[in-house]
């Protein structure tokens, strides 16, 4: 479905560097803090700005010469873009219409009135989560083969995040071959629903693993300084000094559960994995 080798964009003094692979049937979520990279990347993939360098394909097609035929296998909902505020959900109807062949509409229009979206208000008069919320919407609504949503739970809060995550589920379980890339900072979106997760801070990708990796085998070792010393650092992979001692990352907590069973070993999670790798220091 992605591929991205390389790709190098440039802005002032931040530069991105990535590569990743999205495959058919399956959904990668990027995860980092504002300012990483994510909005860029994805651009990037999208076709909405020049590469400096590096080689990406979208459906085995460069995405800045891609046709509409392409174009209209992707849904689409990007942070901080969308309809012009004064058009209503009836319009944007007419608009995704005119656009994409296969856009169900009457579905479309369905399921904003389950969501509490009215047909016939200017957008501008939704809140935040209602106009992400609608943007899902948009982007689901095509019979699309892959998603690509930035920041797309944004603005929600915790019930209308899940009611989206259940709408994104549905959407993977319908068709075997479709696939969704996803960015958060909210890490808690991501887990349990993401194959593969890859962290991104300063335009570089840091970490790349399976999803289930993260929640189930990494873990946070709380060690004072005599039992630091005496630790094997081989399954280690950052460190990080705290008040009690030593803080450190490890991608086999088992192993170390069993071999040093007085210390006190957490499980990762996908935001302590991403807050040992920003802050802490390499082994």
């Amino acid at each position: 479905m992605i591929h991205v080798e390389n790709a190098v964009k440039r802005y002032g003094s931040f530069e991105l560097d990535c590569s990743l692979d999205l495959p058919k049937g399956q959904v990668l979520g990027v995860i980092g803090r504002n300012g990483a990279g994510k909005t860029t990347l994805f651009k990037l993939i999208l076709g909405l700005i020049k590469k400096d360098g590096g080689d990406i394909k979208v459906f085995d097609s460069d995405p800045l010469a891609s046709d509409a035929g392409i174009k209209r296998r992707l849904g689409v909902a990007m942070a901080g873009t969308g309809f012009s505020g004064y058009l209503s959900v009836s319009d944007i109807a007419g608009v995704q219409k005119s656009l994409y062949p296969g856009f169900d509409k009457d579905g479309f229009l369905r399921k904003c009135r389950e969501s509490g979206l009215s047909e016939k208000k200017q957008i501008r008069t939704f809140s935040s989560g209602m106009q992400a919320k609608l943007k899902i919407l948009c982007a689901l609504s095509h019979d699309a083969d892959l998603l690509v949503l930035d920041e797309a739970t944004a603005g929600l809060d915790v019930v209308a995040r899940d009611e989206v995550l259940d709408m994104l589920r549905d959407y993977m379980a319908q068709k075997e071959d479709r696939s969704i890339l996803i960015s958060s900072h909210i890490s808690g979106d991501l887990e349990g629903f993401c194959d593969n997760i890859c962290l991104i801070d300063g335009g570089k990708i840091i970490l790349r693993e399976e999803a289930d990796r993260i929640t189930d085998e990494y873990g946070l070792i709380k060690a004072d300084e005599e039992q630091y010393k005496e630790l094997d650092k081989s399954r280690l992979l950052r460190v990080r000094k705290e008040s009690y001692g030593v803080c450190c990352l490890t991608y086999d907590r088992e192993y170390y559960a069993s071999k040093y069973p007085s210390l006190v070993i957490d499980r990762g999670g996908i935001d302590n994995v991403l807050t040992m790798f920003v802050r802490g220091e390499k082994i």
